[in-house]
């Protein structure tokens, strides 16, 4: 299956694209910079932060923009990886990026399954286990970051 993939058109173009690898990388950080973003302000507003602004009006388009740059990231990332997959599964720092983006997916998947997240009303303060999964949040995006940065640097 790696071969395939290594042997997939768009991947052996971008490996000999001067311009299209650094484009596609580009675009990766920059969905990055839009699912962090707008995770990063939810979360703290669920913390407590931004109080004048409710939940309720912060959480839709953060979350939209959240799920818009999680899927330009994941796209990018698959074409990045097409380049060198099994360079890239035997690097210590992808394995964890990927072990961490996991963690957070299940961890916002859970998040969206609480019933105080699911009632859409968001009255009151965030309840404990609300805002133990987003320290969870917290932790786990930048890391997951941190990993991916750290990529380049373990080859």
């Amino acid at each position: 299956m790696l071969d395939a993939i290594a042997g997939w058109p768009v991947g052996a173009w971008l490996r000999a694209s001067d311009i299209a690898y650094p484009l596609v990388n580009a675009a990766h950080i920059a969905s990055i910079g839009l699912l962090l973003g707008a995770i990063v302000t939810l979360d703290l507003r669920l913390l407590g932060a931004f109080r004048r602004h409710p939940i309720g009006h912060l959480a839709p388009p953060l979350v939209r923009v959240a799920a818009a740059g999680l899927l330009a990231a994941a796209v990018t990332g698959l074409l990045l990886f097409s380049t060198r997959p099994t360079t890239y599964l035997e690097n210590p720092a992808f394995l964890a990026k990927l072990a961490l983006v996991g963690l957070a997916l299940l961890n916002a998947m859970a998040l969206r399954l609480h019933p105080w997240w699911r009632s859409g009303t968001y009255q009151g303060e965030a309840p404990g286990t609300v805002r133990a999964a987003v320290a969870v949040s917290l932790v786990a995006w930048p890391s997951a970051v941190v990993a991916g940065r750290w990529i380049g640097f373990l080859q």
